[in-house]
């Protein structure tokens, strides 16, 4: 395999689009790559949304189906069932963000209950995702691992919390469906690892039905990594981890200068990247003990992980190992993986518009700020529409 050709196979990243569809995409990712007009857009649509403005059927004919799968999980199905056609599967998310009250967190709970049922009868839905702070508040998270007691009521929150995170794991492991916790704020995020570890503790003795997620941008990931590995042999459990680089670096590094803390992230972007590729390689070292799913829009780090498979004899579908994109993003990568066999599983939001749009503005923004995405995506869009007119 050439190494620098796999993923510009635009034939096979595109093969889903129709022509219309190839214009859309070309259009979103040409206004992403302005930053001022994300800027622009992002202010215009809270505005719009916020004053009740009839903007839903442009947002949802837009940005929204590029991106997302449906505003339910019916309405995902023709989405899931056409890339299954292809050999890439879905990991439906349910992408409403920023809740506090306890209804809605039962209501989060059903949902990731139902899609496990849901999943369970659909082979191209292996595995389910959930965040932590859609099953209970984030403060709590924090508190908890700051080590302040709770008060009585705050306890009696948190075992509903431990709760919800129990009936999913005990769902999953019975109808044999992967869990992904993802990973947040460092500063909830111990409360949510040892919660993580007790479900796989409890869930993944035969095999990892329970991953947690290992955000790689922060430099302190590859020591927890190991120290959960050496648990787990003691422990006599598997485990499961999902690996990224991560969502909150604005935002970290801000808190840790205003508290005056050493910022829990990498340095430079090249750290980061070596921390994900070093963090990568030592699980696909030890596949025995850990599973991995690999959720990156990276080449470099997937050409790495293709040639390590190779040379330690890991078969490309062995369950243990997956690729994961976002829906919307990074086709070249995930349809081209799949065509050469491999395990992928592309992230496919959903939810009521208005809900899921501070994750579509994260999304946009994320794109402005990474240098190199978007032009990647342009030029491949480009590419195509052009092999397309020969």
């Amino acid at each position: 395999m050439d190494s620098n050709t796999l993923f510009d196979n635009t034939e096979v990243a595109f093969a889903l689009k129709n022509d219309s569809e190839l214009e859309r995409a070309y259009f979103l990712f040409k206004m992403i790559s302005h930053e001022p007009l994300v800027r622009i857009g992002t202010a215009a649509t809270n505005f719009a949304l916020k004053a009740k403005l009839p903007v839903e059927g442009l947002i949802r004919s837009t940005v929204f189906d590029h991106f997302c799968g449906g505003v339910n999980e019916e309405d995902c199905l023709p989405v899931i069932d056409k890339m299954f056609v292809k050999g890439v599967s879905s990991v439906l998310d349910y992408s409403v963000e920023g809740k506090e009250k306890e209804s809605t967190f039962d209501e989060a709970r059903d949902k990731i209950l139902k899609i496990i049922k849901f999943a369970d009868e659909k082979e191209s839905m292996p595995i389910v995702v959930f965040k932590p702070t859609g099953f209970g508040r984030f403060y709590l998270y924090q508190k908890k691992g700051e080590g302040v007691e709770f008060t009585q009521a705050e306890q009696e929150e948190w075992n509903r919390i431990v709760e919800r995170f129990d009936a999913v794991c005990r769902l999953a492991k019975a109808k044999d469906v992967e869990v992904l916790i993802d990973g947040e704020e460092s500063w909830m995020q111990e409360a949510a690892d040892d919660l993580c570890e007790d479900m796989m503790r409890k869930y993944n003795v035969e095999k990892p039905i329970v991953y947690n997620t290992l955000q790689t941008y922060r430099w302190d990931r590859l020591d927890y990594l190991k120290a959960t590995h050496r648990r787990a042999v003691e422990g006599g459990f598997k485990v499961g981890f999902k690996i990224v680089r991560g969502a909150y670096m604005e935002k970290e590094r801000k808190r840790a200068e205003e508290k005056g803390y050493a910022s829990p992230i990498c340095e430079t972007k090249q750290a980061t990247d070596d921390n994900f590729n070093t963090c990568m390689t030592y699980i696909l070292n030890n596949l025995k003990d850990i599973s991995l799913f690999i959720g990156t829009h990276n080449e470099h780090s997937c050409y790495i992980a293709m040639k390590l498979m190779q040379e330690l004899g890991i078969d490309k579908k062995d369950n243990d190992v997956w690729f994961g994109q976002l829906y919307g993003m990074s086709d070249h990568i995930s349809f081209n993986l799949a065509a050469h066999g491999y395990n992928v599983a592309k992230y496919v939001p959903f939810g009521p518009v208005k809900d899921v749009m501070p994750y579509l503005i994260r999304r946009a923004e994320e794109n402005t700020s990474v240098a190199g995405q978007t032009s990647r995506e342009l030029n491949l869009l480009k590419q195509e529409k052009k092999r397309r007119r020969l």
